[in-house]
């Protein structure tokens, strides 16, 4: 039977956190960001193992204590210089590390997304697990959108029928991600280079918890959200 493998990508600086700590590690709920994501990632019994792809000079990551998830956890100091390559870069080096297989899944999760729920990773898992191409999480757009110039005018109102958000986990299947990757670098996601082969692939609908933290405001958001999870 195929494994599940989560991978994160946190190789990046966050600069529009306008912080001089990169975003993984910024304080969110007493922990560093990271934590959270890999919290729920590592503690799903279907996830064989946590890839962390940090950059090679990343200094910052044995300031903590990671050792709750010590069991299922790989260190990968391979970041490139955009998300697509610490991605496929660490693909080689968790097939090199451990017995990944071609038809193995993999999970790419933003490390800047720490309220990722146990059901929501569940749901994917179990949604996406028979399927022939892959899948994301992803939330259906609900507000108007408008299309800008240079000059912040209005240049057109976008129709949202079946348009959505997309977020992650990103789940396909090793091989598949690996030649995607590998033919395209210029994406923003996991998606959109499987999506460059031909291939669709399912959106699995999720919540607006599970949003990216990309400015400073978010994270006292991400933080209620924590809180009162934990609190249940």
């Amino acid at each position: 039977m195929s494994k599940f493998f989560a991978l994160i990508p946190a190789a990046g600086s966050g600069s529009r956190m306008g912080n001089q700590l990169p975003k993984q590690y910024l304080s969110l709920a007493d922990r560093p960001m990271i934590y959270h994501a890999l919290k729920t990632l590592s503690q799903s019994p279907k996830i064989t193992r946590v890839f962390i792809i940090l950059s090679p000079d990343d200094i910052d990551w044995n300031n903590y204590d990671w050792s709750a998830f010590s069991e299922k956890l790989s260190i990968i100091k391979c970041g490139g210089a955009t998300r697509a390559e610490s991605v496929l870069n660490g693909l080689s080096a968790a097939k090199e590390e451990s017995m990944v297989d071609a038809n193995d899944w993999i999970l790419v999760h933003d490390a800047a997304r720490p309220c990722l729920s146990s059901t929501q990773l569940s749901k994917l898992i179990d949604s996406v697990a028979n399927d022939k191409v892959g899948g994301l999480l992803a939330t259906p757009v609900a507000d108007t959108l408008k299309r800008g110039d240079d000059k912040s005018r209005i240049t057109k109102t976008e129709p949202r029928e079946n348009l959505w958000q997309a977020q992650t986990p990103q789940m396909f299947r090793y091989g598949l991600l690996t030649e995607a990757l590998a033919n395209t670098t210029e994406i923003t996601d996991d998606a959109s280079a499987v999506e460059a082969l031909g291939l669709q692939p399912k959106l699995i609908q999720s919540d607006a918890t599970n949003f990216k933290v990309t400015y400073p405001q978010d994270l006292a958001l991400a933080e209620l959200i924590l809180k009162q999870r934990n609190a249940q």
